[in-house]
């Protein structure tokens, strides 16, 4: 398959034209009517520092249905302990530079350019790019991430942690407060062993689209972003989120 090269009008090829490793697209800009009309068709901007924007469509997908979400049992109990400090949407640019600055292993550099910086924090003052901060006790932001929101579904980017579980902890706070406002889906657009623990899954692109079409018939969640206190205060208490706990008791265990 071809790589297209975009114009300046703010228009995406058919994601089925995607070569075989995800590449669809090259160039355009990160303006963020560009970003929300590329994630709403299934297509995110990957590239490093020094290349032009490349835009991609992975098949297959790889996506975490709330309702499968899976919280092991040594998890639950660290939450239990209530050892952090969560936020939603209170520094937004401290978690997406920490994202880029925490070594990987396997990666040599990072993804997060100072041009992705920019155009989603604008993405963020639009009300539509959220990200969730661990705090640890001194005040000091240990873990976090950020991502997209539209419709029912959250394109998560990328997360950190500079202390033990925080961003898993973080994390599933998060899916716990996205499950309370009708949202349904979480696309990690490529394969990760850390979220396959928590219950995520590769689907086709084909059926991604499919859901993604019907996920974004609903509002989107637009604005600054807070967690319920009620909803957090349970949290803590139960190590996991309302919609894991059946009547009876139980709960979905990793």
């Amino acid at each position: 398959m071809p790589v297209f090269s975009l114009p300046s009008e703010h228009v995406f090829p058919d994601p089925a034209l995607a070569r075989d490793d995800g590449l669809l697209a090259v160039g355009g800009d990160l303006d963020p009517r560009r970003l929300l009309l590329a994630y709403a068709r299934g297509i995110f901007p990957w590239y490093s520092h020094g290349q032009p924007i490349l835009w991609h469509s992975p098949d297959p997908r790889f996506i975490l249905p709330l309702e499968e979400l899976r919280v092991g049992r040594s998890l639950r109990k660290r939450i239990r302990q209530r050892p952090y400090r969560l936020t939603l949407d209170q520094d937004f640019q401290g978690v997406m530079r920490a994202c880029g600055q925490v070594p990987r292993p396997g990666q040599d550099g990072t993804w997060i350019t100072s041009e992705m910086l920019s155009g989603y924090t604008a993405l963020h003052e639009a009300g539509f790019a959220h990200s969730v901060e661990v705090w640890d006790a001194s005040g000091a932001l240990v873990g976090g991430l950020y991502g997209v929101s539209l419709g029912r579904v959250y394109f998560g980017e990328s997360m950190f942690a500079l202390a033990p579980d925080a961003s898993k902890i973080g994390f599933v706070a998060l899916l716990s407060q996205l499950a309370q406002w009708g949202f349904e889906l979480l696309d990690s657009q490529v394969y990760t062993d850390h979220l396959a623990r928590f219950g995520a899954r590769e689907i086709p692109r084909q059926r991604y689209l499919e859901l993604l079409d019907g996920h974004l018939q609903a509002p989107t969640h637009r604005g600054k972003w807070a967690f319920d206190t009620e909803l957090l205060e349970r949290f803590w208490t139960n190590g996991q989120p309302d919609f894991l706990i059946s009547e009876a008791g139980g709960s979905n265990q990793g």
